[in-house]
């Protein structure tokens, strides 16, 4: 069995013991290269790792005999920290961007709203849409879930309706999130021009 990978990936988000503190009376032991060194005490698998002027990690100790590896720790440790910072930034927060509007919103008005919350939903956010009923208005409030489910319509090839219409006090809203994108199609090859026919040859007189 090898655990040069399957055991070495775990060191990322794992405190290992290193060197002296690995008091094991036997162990596996991998090379730097992922050998197999064979079972040993950790006394001598430590002093093959002093020898390469490296460490010695545990890096499976459920294992019997636990197992270790010789490495430089620190290196890997510095690299692995790099790789976790660009991880984190290239890690994307979903926001959730919220689209107030009144029931008696102007047409205008509305698209400029709607253009909004598809650039939102195009960046990848996630879209609450707020009508907000005043006075009277409470007794219109069919008119804002038409508002709501018209701007859903109008999103619906990029985004998901997640929550229906819902009147909450004199706020009646919708979630919408966006669409997982599919990668884009290639273009399918131009057919092949036909081969011209060649000239028959010509006929001796």
């Amino acid at each position: 069995m090898s655990y040069t990978q399957r055991e070495v990936s775990l060191i990322a988000v794992t405190d290992y013991q290193v060197n002296e503190e690995i008091r094991d009376r036997e162990v596996r032991l991998i090379g730097e290269g992922g050998e197999q060194l064979g079972i040993m005490t950790s006394a001598a698998a430590m002093q093959i790792a002093i020898e390469k002027d490296l460490d010695l990690v545990k890096i499976a100790p459920g294992s019997n005999p636990p197992v270790c590896k010789i490495m430089d720790y620190g290196k890997y440790r510095f690299e692995q920290s790099k790789r976790e910072k660009e991880a984190r930034k290239n890690q994307r927060v979903i926001e959730i961007k919220e689209i107030r509007m009144s029931p008696s919103i102007g047409e205008n008005d509305f698209l400029v709203k709607l253009r909004n919350g598809q650039k939102f939903l195009s960046d990848g956010d996630r879209v609450k849409v707020t009508v907000r009923f005043r006075g009277r208005e409470m007794a219109h409030t069919n008119i804002g879930e038409q508002l709501l489910r018209s701007f859903a319509d109008k999103c619906a090839e990029i985004a998901n309706l997640d929550k229906q219409p819902k009147l909450e006090g004199r706020n009646m809203s919708i979630f919408l999130s966006p669409k997982p994108q599919s990668p884009a199609k290639k273009p399918p090859k131009p057919p092949k021009a036909p081969r011209e026919p060649a000239p028959d040859a010509a006929k001796e007189e």
